[in-house]
């Protein structure tokens, strides 16, 4: 039995994509979470072979989910699940270790296959993704060579999804526990690294990017 966290911050999502699993009778469903947050949590009680997650998600996206659960001794299989047929979010789902990338409009025809893919340890490819271009970028990962990398660091990842929803310098230092002078020091090298200028530019990359929803 091939045991299944979803995580999605739509109840509605989960529930259909509950359905479409466990229609197969060697998956199931053990657990459920809101954002990447419960994610992570969750995983520290759950046995899970396989994580299904949502790419744009409040307080923690589904790709800085990803980078946490792989850090685990024994990680379990990613899969990511997005509405937004994006190169952008594809090739960063597979940096980060998902086996996968599958679109919710096409999740009844996909989500199985790219579960069965998941568990044999292969890449799942969904339609219309470059194919022949993602499959060169798994070869080098294979081969160990050097592949394009993100221009921000992890943290400014986090700094830049708290700015695009809105919150302060004091609020993001609170939830970051981190100083008011560092949340400065990283929009100031978050606006240098992007050739960006204010807020509203910020937000645009984020949700380019995959950290808020538009």
């Amino acid at each position: 039995m091939i045991r299944i966290l979803l995580v999605d911050d739509h109840a509605l999502v989960r529930r259909g994509v509950r359905l479409i699993l466990e229609q197969e009778p060697d998956l199931t469903v053990v657990g459920e979470a809101g954002d990447g947050a419960e994610a992570v949590e969750a995983l520290r009680d759950l046995e899970v072979d396989l994580v299904v997650l949502d790419i744009a998600m409040p307080r923690m996206t589904g790709l800085q989910a990803a980078r946490e659960i792989t850090r685990r001794r024994e990680p379990p299989r990613l899969l990511m699940l997005s509405m937004h047929d994006n190169e952008q979010y594809f090739f960063e789902s597979l940096r980060v270790g998902a086996s996968g990338y599958v679109l919710k409009s096409v999740a009844d025809e996909d989500l199985v296959g790219a579960v069965r893919a998941a568990m044999r340890g292969e890449a799942f490819v969904y339609p219309g993704a470059m194919g022949s271009l993602a499959r060169d970028y798994l070869d080098r990962l294979r081969r160990g060579e050097s592949v394009p990398q993100t221009v921000l660091t992890e943290r400014e990842d986090e700094v830049l999804k708290l700015i695009a929803e809105g919150r302060s310098s004091k609020d993001i230092a609170r939830d970051l526990t981190i100083s008011v002078k560092t949340v400065e020091r990283h929009r100031a090298n978050i606006l240098a690294k992007l050739g960006m200028r204010d807020r509203t530019q910020l937000t645009r990359y984020a949700i380019r990017a995959g950290l808020i929803e538009p």
